[in-house]
């Protein structure tokens, strides 16, 4: 998938997670959080045989939820850092400003990040209000291709 670039703005809190990336994880997520219930509520990890049950489905090896965790399991420190701070500011509870949340979150980082943002109830929708907290925004980005 290939995603418009972000065009940096001199003005604007410097952070390690491009935008386009914050973007991609916000509609992954929105993918993720409309799943319906499991038709089989005793369907074990390997018992995926409906693969179109399974991508529609919350099934105990979710493709989605699978695909999520490992792209933000492969960002950089600093951006998993700063990505859990965006979504901090998104939520609108936690601290004051952005060098405060970027401090937080670099303080409590650990391993298991992505476990975190995934397992957030309304990830997508902090994510979204997040980077409007610092003057930036995903609704000029869009996908180009697929």
């Amino acid at each position: 998938m290939t995603l418009s670039r972000q065009t940096p703005d001199g003005d604007l809190p410097d952070i390690r997670v491009p935008l386009d990336t914050v973007c991609f994880i916000i509609a992954k997520s929105r993918e993720f959080d409309v799943k319906t219930a499991s038709s089989d509520p005793d369907a074990s990890p390997l018992d995926d045989d409906d693969i179109d049950a399974a991508v529609l489905e919350n099934r105990p090896s979710d493709p989605v939820e699978a695909e999520l965790k490992s792209f933000i399991s492969d960002l950089s420190d600093g951006a998993q850092i700063d990505l859990v701070a965006i979504m901090w500011m998104g939520r609108g509870d936690g601290p004051d400003g952005w060098a405060e949340a970027k401090n937080l979150a670099f303080r409590q980082h650990n391993d298991r990040t992505a476990e975190y943002l995934v397992g957030t109830p309304l990830l997508p929708d902090y994510l979204e209000e997040g980077p409007a907290t610092i003057g930036r925004s995903c609704s000029e980005f869009e996908e180009v291709s697929v």
